[in-house]
């Protein structure tokens, strides 16, 4: 080859290799949506792209199955997306990427998600895994408009779960709804209730210790309620297993007069609701404990299986970020994971009674949480026990096992669970 064709093929290898290097790095971002926060993601992330050309984000929006069911196994076989959006915030902790220092100002995160960075990572480590979408606690909505036309004065707040059980099944036969009382299969829902019954969960050696007396008092009305009507087995009985079953359709459709979920539902029922009716949240009912919901949410991290850690790191600053992270609950419609914001207040965007009513309840409702509750997301064997109490709960409403079998069970299964994660 000439010396000129050798330089041709030398400049063309440096300038092949110069377009290379200047193709986007592309993350991965798994993600699920319960209400419009998959498209406000999507317009905040079209606007980072805009900032940072040199990174692309391609959100793949999904049930929230495939982050339950099949996210787990990817990262055991230590693969998976860039970062994603999850619930099991402790259980996979391990597989979290530390962002400590990745990201700009540590402190920062420290001070505004250090409240939640523990429900997010390893027992006694300090790492930043990410940060939390929504804070979210557990409670209940009613149908404000059913209970006024059958003429059933609203409990207020301090009243218990016997007296919202008797006024739900009022309403419901005067009105001829077909649910007087849902409430969501899910071990985490059925927390709350029984902590206010004086369930106490962990052990004094922070072990797992569920099945006491006040356990049992709502476990109890969980399976009384389903036997004289009051709840429909058409919920928890229609799956089986640890499946989760929402009454979130049935509510909006005017079909339950009292439904015990949580504070996501809002942006949901906003849409699907609107105005058909009226409805809001009300405060968490009472045993002879305490009035209690249990706090929770979901969470964005960093996936460590990243080949991209700094440009996660680089995202991961950008959406934390107090003004997109304002813009994000205020659209959104969630209460803020962020002490900043909490603190100075959000502007919602909504002109919608029964959301700002809602919102106003559940954020009271946060400064009502029994000490227990606080402690369950970042306890070790939460999950675990959460799935034991509702799939042998739900085999006693199935008619499948009794109240004490399912007892002892619950004890089998959760005790074979620890046991097998300690291996």
């Amino acid at each position: 080859m000439s010396t000129k064709g050798m330089f041709l093929a030398a400049l063309g290898f440096f300038l092949s290799g110069t377009v290379y290097a200047q193709e986007p790095v592309e993350l991965r971002f798994l993600w699920y949506s319960d209400g419009n926060e998959g498209e406000v993601m999507a317009d905040l992330l079209a606007r980072f792209q805009e900032e940072n050309p040199d990174i692309k984000v391609v959100l793949d929006n999904v049930a929230y199955t495939v982050i339950r069911d099949q996210l787990p196994a990817q990262l055991e076989a230590g693969e998976g997306p860039d970062l994603a959006r999850i619930t099991t915030l402790k259980d996979l902790a391990p597989h979290w990427l530390d962002l400590r220092d990745l990201i700009e100002d540590p402190a920062y995160w420290e001070e505004n998600f250090g409240a939640y960075l523990d429900w997010m990572r390893p027992e006694g480590s300090d790492m930043i895994p990410g940060y939390m979408t929504q804070l979210t606690i557990t409670g209940p909505f009613v149908n404000r408009t059913l209970f006024e036309q059958a003429g059933v004065e609203l409990p207020g707040e301090g009243a218990t779960w016997d007296e919202w059980a008797t006024a739900v099944k009022q309403v419901a036969e005067n009105q001829g709804i077909p649910i007087p009382l849902a409430m969501d299969r899910s071990g985490h829902r059925f927390a709350g209730p029984a902590i206010s019954m004086g369930a106490k969960f962990i052990g004094e050696d922070g072990e797992p210790a569920v099945i006491d007396s006040g356990f049992r008092a709502m476990a109890e009305r969980i399976a009384s309620w389903h036997g004289d009507g009051i709840m429909s087995p058409e919920i928890w009985g229609s799956v089986s297993g640890a499946t989760l079953r929402g009454a979130n359709e049935e509510f909006a459709n005017a079909e339950v007069v009292m439904y015990y979920s949580g504070s996501w539902q809002i942006s949901q029922f906003a849409e699907t609701i609107g105005d058909a009716f009226d409805w809001a949240a009300v405060p968490n009912p009472c045993g002879p404990e305490a009035c209690t919901g249990l706090p929770g949410g979901a969470g964005v991290v960093g996936i460590k299986y990243t080949e991209h850690p700094e440009e996660v790191a680089k995202l991961m600053d950008w959406l934390a970020s107090e003004p997109v992270l304002k813009e994000f609950y205020e659209r959104t419609l969630f209460l803020p994971g962020h002490a900043g914001l909490a603190k100075a207040g959000l502007d919602y965007k909504s002109d919608n009674p029964s959301v700002k009513a809602s919102l106003d309840t559940f954020v009271k409702e946060v400064g009502k949480l029994a000490p227990l509750a606080n402690r369950m997301p970042a306890w070790d064997w939460a999950n675990i026990s959460y799935a034991a109490i509702i799939t042998r709960l739900g085999q006693v409403v199935a008619g499948e096992m009794s109240l004490e079998d399912a007892y002892d069970r619950i004890e089998d299964d959760i005790d074979q669970q620890v046991s097998e994660a300690k291996r």
